[in-house]
């Protein structure tokens, strides 16, 4: 599964999910969607705004971790 990192870029650069959002454009709500890890997908033009706000990577937001959840999925 793809674990969402925000919030540790967020205490890195001592910023707010407040301000994140009104840097990136996104409502407080879907900002914390993606703080909490309940998001489903994120559009490549928000992760842009995010990178660019926070100074950093793709890769230091987005991980990929290991789910056996996963492997169930696909026998099914």
């Amino acid at each position: 599964m793809i674990v969402v990192n925000v919030d540790v870029m967020l205490a890195k650069r001592k910023m707010s999910v407040t301000e994140l959002s009104e840097k990136v454009g996104i409502t407080i709500a879907n900002m914390s969607i993606l703080k909490t890890g309940k998001a489903k997908a994120i559009k490549l033009s928000t992760l842009n705004r995010i990178c660019r706000a926070l100074d950093c990577q793709p890769g230091d937001i987005l991980e990929y971790v290991e789910d056996p959840q996963d492997y169930e999925e696909e026998e099914e």
